[in-house]
C-alpha cells in the first residue's frame, strides 16, 4: 500500500497549530483538512503524512533508513488509528535510526491519540497565582 505524502511547503506549514506530541524518536503534528480552505479533488483518500528529517540527524544513508522505517509503521496503523481527515507530519529525530520495531510502532499509536486530542492549553494560563 502506498502512503499518501505532503509535498509542498504551504501543506506542511498549515499543520502547524495542530496536534502534536513528541518522544525521544520524532515529533508528530496534525490537523484536520478543512475542505473550504483546501479542496482536495482526493478528499476520500484518507490521511496524508509528510516527513521531515534534517540534515543534524545524520547522513543521507541514516535519513533514508529513519524514513523506510517510519513509512512502513505508519502504512501498518494508518488504517487503524489514522483518522482520515487529518494531516499528518512526522518530524524525525536521531534515536528513530535503532530505536526496536516494535517500540517504535507503539509510539506511533501513542502519538495518533494525542494528537487526536488537539492543542493543549498553555499551561502557565490555567494556573493562578495566590
Amino acid at each position: 500500500m502506498r502512503l499518501p505524502t505532503l509535498r509542498k511547503r504551504a501543506e506542511f506549514e498549515r499543520i502547524r497549530g495542530g496536534g502534536r506530541f513528541s518522544t525521544a524518536t520524532f515529533v508528530m503534528e496534525g490537523k484536520a483538512r478543512i475542505a473550504k480552505v483546501q479542496p482536495l479533488p482526493d478528499a476520500t483518500a484518507g490521511a496524508r503524512f509528510g516527513f521531515t528529517i534534517s540534515k543534524k540527524v545524520g547522513i543521507a544513508v541514516v535519513r533514508n533508513r529513519i524514513r523506510r522505517r517510519l513509512r512502513a509503521a505508519l502504512v501498518e496503523l494508518s488504517a487503524t488509528c489514522a483518522n482520515p481527515q487529518f494531516d499528518y507530519v512526522v518530524i524525525a529525530r536521531p534515536p528513530a535510526f535503532d530505536r526496536p520495531y516494535a517500540l517504535l510502532k507503539a509510539d506511533l499509536e501513542t502519538a495518533f491519540k494525542r494528537v487526536h486530542e488537539g492543542p493543549k492549553p498553555d499551561q502557565r494560563r490555567a494556573t493562578k497565582r495566590k
